[in-house]
């Protein structure tokens, strides 16, 4: 079983010592362990850093991209070289390297597919009382929305299955965190917490820069998985509240009416007209909220069967456990039947199976263009 610790860095030159020297090399269920740099446009001597030390896997974006880009450029570069087990951690020395051993165990013994770092939040110094509550509130309302219990959301010290990984789909810029959480649990896939104490404080976070801009990027993430999977949530909510915004209107106008008092009660009827239109609208975007998912549903099918094949392996296991067999690529070539007059060829004999397997072309460091196209590759 091959493990691939996948570092996101940002000018990270100076802890990343810190944080490889750390990173545990063998580990009881693992075979190997790849260290892999992603590298967000950084300035400084990152990639330089990352090489004296050994590591030999570098995907490098030419400008930055965002976190939640970089992880998924990490996984996809982790899946082509084989990875069982994809662990995500942070460059300025953050979390505990030494405790991923601990973290990978739980999918190891085929008892979680994903496993997610709790940090204790209400015990971190340098977190202010507000955000301490930020940090329970989001984590409730995420749980709320995947369906899981989870006391830290946010964190992004994390263990992913090769199986998980084939089901996850990344689309916000902002962060993973959240938005995998939420897609696991609606696809019903096991997660579980593992507490941990985070290293002191090194630097500021650079993924915003301040707390308004966080929970504003967070709660856009989240209304948006909640729109993917929960659309009645938001949508029936909302509209639920403005059609009894607009009966009560009509009903106040109809009250006036029976006193023979209602000509001068007409801005009641334009108000609770509005609120009806609004109402009826909210229902009628649920409705192609709701075809719309189902159409998402059946494109990550395809999608995860695309990955299989790329990738290799099994899909992830069926609701009651067992593994399904893995399906072979056929594809058939027959002779035409009938040759035309421009097809001088012999009828061919019967047709032939031909079994093909995709494998993704790989190189130890990848380099991507601010569009996110690979535009060129050293290695060591």
């Amino acid at each position: 079983m091959k493990l691939f610790v996948q570092v996101p860095c940002l000018n990270e030159e100076a802890t990343l010592p810190l944080v490889l020297s750390s990173i545990p090399r063998e580990i009881p269920g693992i075979d190997s362990v790849e260290i892999l740099i992603i590298d967000d446009g950084s300035t400084d001597r990152t990639i330089a850093v990352a090489q004296a030390h050994g590591v030999v896997h570098v995907v490098r974006h030419t400008r930055n991209m965002g976190l939640a880009r970089s992880f998924r450029d990490g996984v996809d570069y982790a899946l082509a070289h084989g990875a069982d087990i994809v662990v995500n951690t942070d460059g300025d020395n953050q979390y505990p390297q030494e405790r991923i051993a601990d973290l990978v165990q739980p999918i190891v013994r085929g008892e979680a597919d994903i496993v997610i770092a709790d940090r204790q939040t209400s015990k971190i110094a340098h977190f202010s009382p507000f955000k301490k509550l930020m940090q329970r509130v989001g984590s409730h309302v995420v749980n709320q929305a995947a369906g899981t219990e989870l006391p830290d959301a946010a964190s992004g010290f994390r263990a992913y299955s090769k199986a998980a990984l084939f089901r996850l789909n990344v689309v916000t810029r902002f962060s993973y965190c959240m938005e995998t959480i939420i897609q696991a649990g609606n696809k019903h896939l096991r997660i579980e917490s593992l507490p941990i104490t985070t290293n002191p404080k090194t630097r500021e976070s650079r993924l915003f820069k301040n707390i308004g801009q966080h929970m504003l990027r967070s709660g856009s993430a989240i209304t948006r998985s909640y729109l993917m999977f929960k659309p009645h949530v938001i949508l029936g909510t909302l509209g639920a509240v403005l059609l009894v915004a607009g009966i009560i209107p009509f009903v106040r106008f109809l009250v006036f009416m029976i006193q023979g008092e209602a000509g001068g009660h007409v801005q009641s009827l334009i108000f609770g007209s509005s609120m009806l239109v609004g109402g009826l609208l909210c229902f009628a975007l649920l409705v192609i909220a709701d075809l719309q998912r189902t159409n998402r549903v059946l494109l990550e099918e395809t999608l995860e069967r695309l990955k299989v094949i790329q990738y290799g392996g099994s899909p992830v296991v069926d609701a009651d456990g067992t593994a399904p067999v893995p399906q072979v690529l056929e594809v058939r070539l027959a002779p035409p039947e009938h040759p035309t007059a421009t097809d001088h060829r012999e009828p061919g004999p019967a047709p032939v199976a031909v079994t093909e397997r995709v494998r993704a072309q790989s190189r130890p460091v990848t380099e991507r263009t601010g569009r996110g196209n690979v535009s060129g590759a050293t290695g060591r």
